[in-house]
């Protein structure tokens, strides 16, 4: 048996963001809490979703008490001022973290016997379905406006929580390129770098099937044609309209069938370095590639190789991996993606709490090869 779970509505395009007033009035809501981060407000990106509000005659209520990897407290003080609001409805603007906090809240808010927030972490068995949630990313790679998922640091415990939840999807999803503009290069090149490794990460995971494999090749067929534009050229809006699609497409696929321990292994860094999750992803990739072409995923790599504009006539099956893994990394080298862990300043001598921190999240699950901890630190090594 197979499950996709999907947003209800979904734009598409430059501009789509006016639709947030298409959909609040349809829906009937009255005012807006408005999360987004003091980054996007300072940078003016904000103003553009401000603009639909005032337009609109929306009220709203701003929040922007958002870290770049959202803790425990953010999502409390979200709850917290989200119940004096007198909003009935979320608009979340940014990239994985401020709609992520945005889930923490609408959850809780809905859920208050999650209220501790640490209760989320896993599959959590919340009732109720979050408050009413819009998402607006900013950034082409996270794809939380289309998953189940979303991830909050526990500060005390150094970790990062992954909740996986049904309940937390956002219902309405906006994906306007015109907010992803400002992006500079190197958050371009993590952020499509981390919607590469969920396409890789789902098409070659235990749980996929034929559509989420479909829209994972999809992506990664669009991801290695314009990532690079994009990040050489941010006025190239054909290839920043592509990765908001392509990271959109990847996301409904992970979202359902689950990733693997590239995952597993770049979360402790947030956790532990507050390291850009994209950067850790982007950077543990063609290494755990190469860990997993040992597994009943490796006729799989030749799809990828030929996703990635490789010519794959002829090839065996260790050629398949071989050229999946090397264009992976050409891709990496191509956008000034850091190559080693020390160059990122990870310490070697937390490796082994690195890698039983990585073996006990959730994603690990998801792998095609089966691990250790062991396996895990002999990777980070590597990758030091």
């Amino acid at each position: 048996m197979y499950r996709m779970i999907l947003n209800e509505t979904s734009y598409f395009g430059a501009g789509c963001r006016e639709n947030i007033a298409v959909e609040a009035s349809r829906r009937g809501f009255k005012k807006a809490f408005f999360v987004t981060d003091k980054d996007l407000i300072r940078f003016h990106v904000a103003d553009k979703v401000i603009e639909v509000f005032e337009k609109n005659k929306i009220p709203y209520e701003l929040f922007s008490d958002v870290k770049a990897n959202p803790t425990i407290a953010n999502v409390q003080h979200g709850v917290e001022a989200f119940k004096v609001s007198g909003a009935d409805f979320i608009v979340a603007l940014g990239g994985g973290s401020s709609i992520d906090t945005a889930k923490g809240i609408g959850i809780v808010v809905n859920n208050p016997d999650f209220a501790d927030v640490k209760s989320l972490e896993g599959v959590a068995d919340t009732r109720r379905k979050a408050v009413p949630t819009f998402a607006l990313p900013t950034t082409a790679g996270t794809a939380a406006e289309v998953t189940i998922n979303y991830v909050i640091i526990d500060e005390d415990a150094r970790k990062k929580m992954v909740c996986v939840d049904p309940n937390d999807i956002p219902s309405v999803a906006i994906v306007d390129p015109e907010l992803m503009y400002s992006m500079p290069k190197g958050l371009t090149a993590a952020t499509g770098m981390d919607a590469l490794t969920h396409a890789i990460e789902s098409f070659i995971t235990p749980g996929a099937w034929v559509m989420s494999d479909m829209f994972e090749l999809k992506a990664i067929e669009m991801i290695a044609a314009n990532l690079k534009a994009a990040v050489d050229n941010g006025n190239d809006t054909v290839a920043r309209e592509a990765m908001s699609q392509a990271q959109y497409i990847a996301g409904m696929g992970f979202s359902n069938v689950g990733l693997g321990i590239v995952h597993s292994m770049a979360h402790p860094l947030g956790a532990h370095y507050d390291t850009p999750h994209g950067v850790a992803n982007a950077l543990l990739l063609p290494y755990v590639m190469e860990y997993n072409a040992n597994s009943p995923a490796a006729p799989k790599y030749c799809q990828i190789a030929k996703a990635m504009g490789v010519d794959t006539e002829g090839m065996s099956e260790a050629e398949g991996v071989r050229a999946a893994v090397d264009a992976v990394r050409r891709l990496s080298l191509s956008i000034g993606i850091p190559q080693k862990l020390h160059e990122i300043g990870v310490r070697e001598e937390d490796l082994h709490q690195l890698a039983i921190d990585a073996f006990n999240d959730v994603c690990t699950g998801g792998n095609p090869r089966p691990t250790s901890v062991e396996d895990i630190e002999a990777l980070y090594h590597q990758a030091y």
